[in-house]
């Protein structure tokens, strides 16, 4: 076990590698001269040479990305360009909220989408599966925004029951904090809901069919017992897997959802970046939700062997 998880642990390393290159090179992908972008129409060239040479244009490509890997690993993210503070500092700033957001919507999903997925395994070809496929396609089909923006109208505006914008934080009270992150959560974790629902209930299927499964029943075991001792934990595997990848949805759906919902979190953060130009935020914001996709990765690997020792490769 541990020579695998050294072995897992020291594979994310390229990987990052690979990420930390892809980061720094949007600078240089992106169309038209960067600086002059920044500048603005009523730049002068002097202007332009100075953020230039700011971003480190003036240099050959490989020696910045060296001065750059290097301030990463040293902890610095480098410094905004329009506000001029570090991009660590900007992103310390708005960590809570998205942070937040993430791990409540993905408790809320696995809490709400494998019960789903098992019953709807159980009740295979009954109208109790028929509905939780419909929930699956349409959270699958409706938008993050649209849904948000249904969720504000009714249980904020009309009922009045959960405020519509802004973020609480937890140090000022639990239910302020739950409150204030209820509608995001539900309509950032409607399509991960839908996912996890659907690769449940389809893996569910496939054990629910086994031999042992069978025996199980034979013995007297408990229709309780056989669905979540049984066949769920040989079903993990896949649902691991679809958690991991789904954290790659949560982080699109966390830009949108905060612009809808007016959170100061690190997608508001990201959009205004982009809007602005502000390449050493962007990078910095990347690059910390990769390392973070990178981590989730890893730890799903890691689990891989808790649900199936035979796993070692």
């Amino acid at each position: 076990m541990l020579a695998y998880a050294v072995r897992r642990i020291l594979a994310t390393i390229p990987v990052m590698l690979f990420v930390a290159l892809f980061v720094f090179s949007l600078l240089y992908l992106a169309p038209g001269d960067p600086a002059a972008i920044i500048a603005g129409d009523q730049a002068t060239p002097a202007d332009v040479e100075r953020i230039r040479a700011s971003l480190g244009l003036d240099r050959p490509f490989l020696v910045r990305f060296g001065e750059w890997l290097w301030q990463i690993v040293h902890g610095n993210l480098g410094t905004s360009i329009f506000t001029n503070l570090p991009v660590s500092h900007m992103i310390a700033q708005r960590i809570e909220p998205t942070t937040s957001l993430m791990v409540l919507t993905i408790l809320f999903s696995i809490v709400v989408a494998i019960p789903l997925g098992v019953v709807a395994a159980w009740k295979h070809g009954t109208w109790i599966d028929r509905c939780v496929m419909v929930l699956a396609v349409f959270g699958f089909s409706t938008p993050v925004f649209v849904l948000g923006y249904l969720l504000a109208y009714l249980f904020a505006l009309r009922l009045d029951w959960l405020p519509v914008q802004g973020f609480t934080s937890i140090s000022q009270g639990f239910v302020p904090f739950l409150r204030s992150l209820a509608l995001p959560t539900i309509a950032l974790g409607l399509i991960y809901i839908a996912l996890l629902a659907r690769i449940t209930r389809a893996t569910m299927l496939e054990v629910l069919s086994q031999d042992y499964v069978r025996t199980a029943k034979a013995k007297g075991v408990g229709q309780r017992a056989v669905l979540f001792v049984h066949a769920l934990k040989n079903a993990a595997v896949p649902i691991v897997t679809i958690v991991g990848i789904g954290v790659a949805l949560l982080i699109g759906g966390a830009v949108i959802t905060e612009s809808v919902f007016a959170i100061p979190g690190l997608g508001r953060l990201t959009v205004d970046a982009i809007l602005r130009r502000d390449y050493p935020v962007i990078q910095g914001v990347v690059l910390l939700f990769s390392f973070v996709y990178v981590l989730v990765n890893l730890a799903v690997d890691l689990l891989y062997t808790v649900f199936d020792p035979r796993i070692r490769y």
